[in-house]
């Protein structure tokens, strides 16, 4: 077998012991020092340049490299025969097997000082003679092994592939002969990298690796916690040294033990962590285990939650609250101080959008910008739009920008940095010592900081655990809330300003001036929050929902169809237009909007809806625009002249008329409210009455395409309505992509 074939030792299957302490223990360890040889080398042959050590023995297949300069001159590559000579040209012969390499230049000079003198003699050895040793016991790959002559004990160790689960790790046995040469402790080369006692090899050695002896295990708190060989007379402290000594973590109070009584019986022992304690020997068996330390905070107490230093603080008797949260700004988060340090930095860029011109579907984005009134107005010759967008696929962007909120408006919104700190309510988690249980106290924290009540400023005890909501962890009721309103467009005065308790948002818009000569009420949008994330969450479930309907139905249709060519690429191109609209419906966000119902011809501050505030509420009031859109499948798409009087089919004509893959039996309006009127929600009017329903300034006609089949386009519309009665019918066109 030579050294090149030499593979890593491979995994094994555990072992008895291995498998009793994971029953115990409920963990599977290792055998110490057999990771040693996972991945042993393929080879160990020396390289040619390493210095020979003084002490190798030269033999038969070594070849010297001598060189002689002075009064002769030669030099000579001379290889050992196998009578352990060299000949050296006008010498004659020259023993030298069984020198060691540090006696060789004294035994060559001896031989040349009989026909010469006055010269010089360097002697390196070349390459090294090969040796066949032998591998025998408890190892991996046992057998004939032939290897370079400078390969020493442990090297044969490795090039075996190191002990077996069953071999002795403290007990390797080199022979030669009838004797034994060395017994070495691996323990001692990987526990304390001691390798003073591994030996030359010489040819016809046995490599001997009996049956591992006594076993113990060590887990817990400990370095290496694994399985361990253990000699004669070993004790604790010996068996911790070589797993590495305890970890920080470990109690040095108490060691427990498990001992296995004459082969019979298993019995616990607790020892004491001291010099006497540790100097217990061990038995074939033990299991030892390290206890951790118990994770007690001792004379702390926590301050946790909306506050600017939540921590752990020193007990001290007589402690009160009012020493844990002195003043209103111990109540201010760093978040706070960090959204109030990137106050007037540049907003971070969004990748445009381009526009739908030359599409004949518009998206779900395209459709919002065509719902918001003066559409013509933000837009460029070539009827293209950018605009701030979503990076990612659709991922929102930053909590503090609104929908559509473009760079300059994040740079100067004017919104709450923190969520509200709740006033009313703050509490203590205190743990009775007799009985156990977690005690709550709570207190009231504004009269506590705001108003120094002394009777809110309770008396701490060791181990108090005290939580400061803010309206983030709890609802506050509305009256409570610190509510921030945005008025935009044709306002007396637009700006950002905090609605009073109890505010609607009428009165909001008569308190701050009204609204201007020009506000078209009819084609407000109102965004909340709260809305927002509740429509997302409809769209996820309704995404959800949809795509398991989808893949059930790809499955029955190929269940179907059989095996043929042309319906299995039918069933293909089903299933990717379904991924396709998937995919399409994962890119909806939420707009947040709540559809105000107004009439076309609503004016005035009464006309607006008497609803209450909540925080990051935004009106938008725009002027009245002068166009009504057309997309879809028309002959022209664009904007046109809003007149009054003109009906649905007059747009439709001034559009050029649909197109030949036009689906004019769903065609739908969006409003410049954000509600959405189709013929399906109109089932009682035929072709003929849809068309001459009235349009309003800003409203948007929409003719989609046929391209799904009329029951698949029936329940995009019915899911087109649903969205329509949230308030978010704009995102409705991108079903039809």
């Amino acid at each position: 077998m030579s050294l090149g074939s030499a593979g890593s030792a491979g995994s094994e299957p555990l072992s008895e012991f291995q498998r009793f302490i994971a029953t115990t223990t409920g963990q599977v360890l290792s055998v110490y020092g057999t990771n040693l040889f996972d991945r042993a080398p393929t080879t160990f042959a020396p390289l040619e340049m390493t210095p020979i050590p003084p002490d190798y023995t030269v033999g038969p297949g070594d070849e010297l490299r001598i060189r002689v300069w002075g009064q002769v001159n030669f030099q000579f590559n001379l290889r050992v025969d196998r009578s352990g000579e060299i000949f050296l040209p006008q010498v004659g012969p020259v023993h030298v097997a069984g020198l060691p390499f540090s006696a060789l230049e004294g035994q060559l000079r001896t031989a040349i000082d009989r026909i010469y003198h006055n010269y010089n003699l360097t002697i390196d050895l070349g390459q090294t003679r090969a040796i066949q040793i032998y591998v025998t016991g408890q190892v991996h790959r046992p057998g004939l092994y032939t290897i370079s002559a400078l390969s020493s004990f442990v090297d044969a160790v490795f090039v075996s592939g190191g002990a077996s689960m069953q071999g002795s790790l403290r007990n390797v046995q080199l022979r030669r002969g009838n004797l034994l040469v060395s017994s070495f402790d691996l323990y001692d080369l990987m526990a304390r990298g001691d390798k003073s006692k591994d030996v030359r090899l010489q040819s016809g050695d046995v490599l001997f690796i009996p049956t591992v002896g006594p076993q113990v295990a060590i887990t817990g708190s400990v370095r290496a916690p694994a399985i361990y060989e253990i000699k004669p007379g070993e004790t604790i402290a010996s068996l911790l040294a070589d797993a590495g000594g305890v970890n920080s973590v470990a109690s040095n109070t108490r060691i427990s033990m498990e001992r296995i009584d004459a082969h019979r019986d298993r019995s616990a022992m607790e020892i004491r962590f001291d010099e006497k304690g540790l100097a217990t020997p061990l038995v074939d068996g033990d299991l030892i285990r390290i206890d951790s330390i118990v994770p007690l905070y001792r004379n702390t107490v926590t301050l946790r939650g909306n506050t600017a230093n939540p921590g752990r603080f020193a007990w001290h008797k007589g402690m009160h609250l009012a020493d844990l949260i002195p003043d209103q700004e111990s109540l201010l988060t760093r978040d706070y101080w960090w959204r109030r340090a990137q106050l007037g930095l540049p907003a971070p860029e969004f990748e445009p959008v381009s526009g739908f011109t030359g599409y004949r579907q518009p998206s779900s984005d395209q459709v919002q910008m065509l719902a918001q009134p003066g559409f013509t107005d933000q837009n460029d010759v070539s009827g293209q739009q950018r605009y701030a967008g979503q990076r990612g696929g659709g991922a929102p962007l930053a909590e503090a920008s609104a929908v559509g909120m473009s760079g300059s408006q994040q740079r100067t919104a004017v919104r709450n940095l923190a969520p509200a700190v709740n006033w009313d309510y703050a509490v203590i988690e205190r743990l009775n010592p007799e009985t156990l249980q977690t005690v709550l106290v709570p207190f009231d924290l504004g009269r506590l900081v705001r108003d120094h009540d002394s009777s809110q400023n309770l008396e701490l005890l060791a181990g108090d655990v005290v939580t400061v909501f803010s309206a983030a962890d709890l609802r506050l009721p509305i009256a409570h809330q610190s509510k921030i309103v945005t008025l935009e467009g044709e306002f007396a005065h637009p700006g950002t300003y905090t609605a009073q308790p109890d505010e609607t948002l009428r009165q909001l818009v008569a308190r701050v001036g009204g609204l201007s000569p020009n506000a078209y009420l009819y084609g407000s949008s109102f965004t909340r929050k709260s809305t927002r994330a509740v429509q997302q969450a409809r769209i996820n479930e309704y995404v959800e929902s949809l795509t398991m309907k989808l893949q059930r139905a790809s499955m029955e249709l190929g269940a179907t169809q059989g095996g043929r060519t042309e319906a299995t690429a039918n069933v293909a191109a089903a299933q990717q237009s379904a991924q396709q609209l998937i995919a399409s419906l994962r890119q909806i966000q939420a707009s947040g909007q709540i559809v105000l119902e107004m009439e076309a011809s609503s004016t005035g501050v009464d006309s607006l809806p008497d609803i209450p505030l909540e925080d990051g509420d935004r009106l938008l009031v725009p002027s009245t625009p002068a166009n009504i859109n057309v997309v879809g499948a028309v002959y022209n798409q664009s904007s046109f002249i809003y007149s009054n009087g003109r009906k649905v089919n007059d747009y439709l004509r001034q559009a050029g008329g649909a197109t030949r893959d036009a689906d004019k039996a769903h065609l739908f309006i969006i409003r410049a409210n954000g509600s959405v009127v189709s013929r399906d929600q109109n089932e009682g009017l035929f072709e003929a009455d849809f068309g001459r329903l009235n349009l309003y300034p800003g409203d948007s006609l929409v003719m989609p395409e046929k391209t799904f089949r009329a029951s698949s386009i029936r329940a995009l519309i019915e899911w087109s309505q649903t969205f329509a009665q949230l308030g978010i019918g704009v995102a409705t066109i991108s079903l039809l992509r």
